[in-house]
């Protein structure tokens, strides 16, 4: 049997501060970081995303960042089978991956591997294309809501690819696609996982938030969206509807003022980081260090968790091996 592979995992709400942290335990494990941010996939789209900076990409290797066009679709199937592939390169060098990102499904796909549901249906992709058609996107996204509420919490309303799918595993199955998700793991899975969970306390958080929106615009947000509507990425796009872009594609489309657009943002990302903090606090096994304005401290504790477990890891390697 095939031994184990360790890798460290950050995860947390947007804002809390990922990246940072990250780079340090990377530099300290001479290792490299593989994102699990589904929007930092994206090439040209660099300050909404909070992509790290330059100086912070020179620190340490950084994988699947910029790796698809706006309009390129990119599963999480396909997410799965890269990051995999770099960790198993990575591990062979000796090097222990750090994996960082807000994208709960990224991270799950990495870690577990992915619930497979039945094949696509041709009549009933076109029964609901149909719909949407004659009713509406979001008419659609409410049919949905009405079998499968957790799957709407996932799901842009404009990202019908999604909501179709949702759709046919419920009609084929009877069950709901987030129940199916929800319940799925893979035992056999081929790493053996420390999982960092990065916290704030919610009114420290939602002020870093606040401060991100308004430092996101301060750099040329504004500017990034023009550019890409320039190079004709649609803004219905999903990549395009993600925050930060669709309430600026709103501003410039002349729907609502600069000042509503900034508001949205720091609404919608607030809502994102709460939506991301219930996913986590789901995942088993998980290790919360609070991040405070003392980030020595904060690491220190970060670093004492890895370094504890990785000692495990060992110890436990070498008994199997006597």
């Amino acid at each position: 049997m095939e031994r184990k592979k360790p890798i460290i995992v950050i995860v947390g709400p947007t804002g809390v501060g990922k990246t940072s942290v990250s780079v340090k335990i990377a530099k300290s494990l001479n290792s490299e970081i593989i994102n699990a941010d589904s929007r930092q996939i994206y090439k040209y789209m660099d300050i909404g995303t909070a992509k790290p900076s330059p100086d912070l990409l020179s620190e340490v290797r950084h994988h699947l960042i910029d790796i698809v066009c706006p309009d390129e679709y990119f599963s999480a199937a396909e997410y799965q089978e890269r990051a995999r592939e770099i960790i198993d390169s990575l591990s062979k060098k000796g090097m222990v991956p750090v994996i960082v990102g807000g994208t709960g499904l990224y991270v799950k796909a990495v870690i577990y591997g992915l619930f497979k549901g039945p094949k696509a249906d041709p009549d009933l992709r076109k029964s609901y294309a149909e719909y949407a058609e004659k009713f509406g996107k979001e008419a659609l996204y409410n049919r949905l809501k009405e079998v499968d509420e957790g799957a709407t919490k996932r799901i842009h309303p404009m990202d019908t690819v999604r909501v179709m799918r949702a759709l046919e595993v419920y009609d084929k199955t009877g069950k709901t696609i987030s129940s199916l998700q929800d319940n799925f793991t893979l035992d056999r899975s081929p790493y053996i996982p420390i999982i960092i969970g990065l916290y704030r306390e919610r009114k420290d958080l939602y002020r870093k938030i606040e401060e991100r929106a308004d430092s996101m615009i301060q750099e040329g947000l504004v500017n990034e969206v023009e550019g890409l509507l320039k190079r004709g990425y649609s803004e219905e796009l999903r990549s395009m509807m993600g925050i930060g872009y669709g309430q600026v594609i709103g501003f410039l489309r002349g729907r609502h003022n600069l000042e509503t657009a900034i508001s949205l943002i720091k609404r919608d990302t607030k809502r994102y980081a709460k939506r991301q903090m219930t996913w986590f606090n789901k995942v088993e096994n998980i290790n919360w260090v609070e991040m405070t304005d003392h980030i020595e401290n904060d690491l220190t504790i970060t670093f004492n968790i890895i370094e504890t477990n990785l000692k495990m890891i060992q110890k436990e390697e070498l008994t199997r091996l006597l």
